[in-house]
This record gives C-alpha cells, sequence and structure tokens, in this order.
C-alpha cells in the first residue's frame, strides 16, 4: 500500500485522525456509490467511508494500480453522518 501527497496532506489538516483511524476504514468501512474513472490516469477510484473510533465519519478515496498495490489519494470527514457520541 502507498500513498501520495494529497493524501499526506488531507491526513495532516483532519484534526483528530490518525493512520490507524484510516486502517480502520480500509479494514471495516463501505463503499457506497459507483467507482469513478480518473480522467487523467484512467484508474477507477473507490470511495470507502466507515467511523473512526472516535465517532467521526470518514471517507478514503483509493485506486487499485495492480493486484498488489493499492493507493491512497485522500481522506476527509464527512460532517452530516458524525456518529453522536
Amino acid at each position: 500500500m502507498r500513498w501520495g501527497g494529497h493524501f499526506r496532506k488531507s491526513l495532516a489538516e483532519e484534526k483528530d485522525v490518525t493512520l490507524t483511524d484510516v486502517w480502520n476504514v480500509l479494514r471495516s468501512g463501505n463503499i457506497y456509490e459507483e467507482p469513478e474513472q480518473d480522467i487523467r490516469t484512467g484508474d477507477w477510484k473507490y470511495r470507502l467511508e466507515g467511523h473512526e473510533a472516535g465517532g467521526k465519519w470518514l471517507a478514503v478515496v483509493l485506486t487499485l494500480r495492480d493486484e498488489n498495490e493499492t493507493f491512497l489519494i485522500t481522506i476527509f470527514s464527512i460532517e452530516a453522518k458524525r456518529r453522536k457520541t
């Protein structure tokens, strides 16, 4: 698994979200929308969504470059789906 500069920047900007939270969403999140094809690269982008331990709803956008490589594109929180604690 690899992640790009935009993913690193987005993770740093997300308040109270760690790489561990990202792994939890990757392991237990769901895909609710059809994948989108990137116009520039032709890669299919998938958006996984799920809660992190503190209740924040996160979206992780990734692409599967080949059968052995997942590339993390970005991460962001979705306030509208925040779990009430």
